[in-house]
């Protein structure tokens, strides 16, 4: 039974993208970031995962100031260092620079009082895709309604 509290979650990484996997990574942060990501005060739409001479690094991943840290405050949307057995780093830079894929954040969570982010690796959907998706969604939608709608009578 692990102990998390999920904090953000990036519902738009799955309408813009196909998963392919999911990993686990921690994170390096200030005092002031965890306070504020205890606080919910996160933004992961626009964050991505870059990869820097051998290490990955969440990028444009907005948390907000914590406004009782003062002036030793941190910047929102700073790069952070994301942490990962260089195995995993390894094969998913491969991955990215060979295949084509990107790699996104899709939540962050507290597990064990740590602060976890879950990234994807991820490939880009078409825009036929995503409106078949929203038709799937809609039609799975409608069966359900159907369903409750007739058991009730």
């Amino acid at each position: 039974m692990d102990k998390i509290k999920v904090v953000a979650t990036n519902r738009k990484a799955s309408h813009d993208y196909h998963i392919e996997e999911r990993h686990e990574a921690g994170l390096v942060l200030k005092g002031t970031e965890v306070k504020s990501i205890r606080a919910g005060r996160v933004n992961l739409r626009e964050g991505y995962v870059q990869l820097r001479d051998g290490e990955l690094w969440l990028v444009n991943t907005h948390i907000a100031s914590y406004d009782p840290g003062g002036r030793q405050g941190h910047e929102p949307t700073r790069p952070r260092k994301l942490l990962l057995h260089r195995r995993e780093i390894n094969r998913l830079a491969g991955q990215v620079q060979e295949r084509g894929y990107t790699i996104v954040p899709l939540k962050i969570y507290f597990k064990h009082g740590r602060v976890k982010v879950e990234i994807a690796l991820v490939r880009g959907k078409r825009q036929y895709d995503k409106r078949e998706a929203i038709r799937q969604r809609d039609s799975e939608r409608e069966i359900e309604r159907e369903w409750r709608r007739s058991r009730g009578k």
